[in-house]
């Protein structure tokens, strides 16, 4: 009898949870599509959408321009913003359950920087393959963020055959500040490119239509799917690879499929959006601190809560100087380091107690 009340518990949570997390990815689609410079009625948005999408009612009594603003501005960048938003936190809710620290993410192992390098050197060197085309950049991130996390493994080995994970974490860092470097210095040779670099370093869905969401969307699927299938076995290896081994974990193989799931995610999100922090770090932290750190759960919710949040900083970035626009990286990292800031303390405090 407890343990049915238990698990009907347990149920109710979840079901909560992914309501909770549901209702507030709704909220910040709807709010991204609805605030702007011209402010589109939430009722015209569904009618907009309902016939566009589903064909369903009529559009003829509205005004044309609420359906161009709905349909290629406001729709296919609230999307990518979302589909960026959840790579970055499920990819950083993997590489934490993984490595057992909340200071993992793609950014601090290096990743992000690695796909950043693959992404400038396309911008650069204005590389286009034929028969890649407009996959050229993703493929390209993906490539060398999946280089940059292998080589952080082989250095970390190299440094400590134990490798402990705060020898990875710190190795993903020195790496990361000499791709950082490398991009100064692309950055200091560049001539005409140099707005367009620095603009896309620094983050921005901006001025991206419906095929900047074709080029990420097959990624996501694969990256999100991978993960969530490695599910049980994160929650294994994050009481150590020891236990996950007796368990039945076929611990190196499902590391591997982790590093190239998160490389893959992080790689592709970095091509279409640029360097955005803080939200791989951020979100899966306040996920697991809300739901608990069950990855089955956990990565879902990670993807729901992330999509939001980056939807809800992209609209600050261009709604609180309007009519101009900032990046979107810097708005993550004026909220995130705080929060991440507030959230170490805590954590240190609940130590001492």
């Amino acid at each position: 009898m407890q343990k049915r009340f238990i698990q009907t518990f347990l149920k109710s949570n979840e079901i909560f949870a992914y309501t909770l997390a549901g209702l507030f990815l709704f909220t910040a689609v709807l709010l991204g599509i609805s605030i702007g410079t011209v402010s589109v009625p939430i009722v015209n948005i569904f009618q907009i959408i309902g016939f566009e999408v589903f064909q369903i009612g009529s559009i003829e009594m509205l005004d044309p321009m609420y359906g161009n603003i709905v349909m290629n501005i406001r729709l296919p960048r609230v999307i990518l913003a979302g589909l960026v938003g959840a790579s970055l936190a499920i990819a950083g809710a993997a590489f934490q359950g993984l490595l057992r620290n909340p200071l993992a993410d793609p950014y601090t192992l290096g990743v992000s920087s690695g796909a950043s390098v693959g992404a400038v050197i396309v911008l650069f060197f204005h590389l286009s393959v034929p028969f890649l085309k407009g996959f050229t950049l993703p493929i390209f991130s993906i490539i060398t963020s999946i280089a940059t996390i292998f080589a952080v493994l082989f250095f970390a080995r190299k440094v400590d055959r134990s490798m402990k994970v705060e020898t990875i974490i710190l190795t993903g860092i020195i790496f990361s500040s000499f791709l950082g470097a490398l991009i100064s210095l692309m950055i200091a040779l560049t001539g005409e490119e140099l707005r367009q670099i620095i603009g896309w370093l620094l983050g921005s869905v901006s001025m991206r239509g419906w095929n900047y969401v074709g080029i990420i969307l097959p990624f996501f699927i694969f990256g999100s799917l991978l993960l969530m299938l490695n599910g049980k076995e994160l929650n294994a290896m994050s009481f150590g690879e020891e236990r996950a081994q007796h368990l039945g974990v076929d611990v190196r193989r499902r590391k591997m499929t982790v590093l190239l799931a998160g490389s893959v995610l992080t790689g592709a999100a970095v091509a279409v959006s640029g360097t955005i922090g803080f939200v791989g770090l951020v979100i899966p932290h306040l996920t697991r601190l809300l739901w608990g750190p069950d990855h089955k759960h956990l990565l879902p919710l990670s993807i729901l809560t992330g999509s939001a949040f980056l939807i809800l900083a992209d609209l600050v970035a261009r709604m609180i100087i309007s009519p101009i626009e900032l990046p979107i990286g810097v708005i993550t990292s004026l909220i995130g380091a705080p929060v991440f800031a507030i959230i170490l303390l805590r954590r240190r405090m609940e130590r001492r107690g």
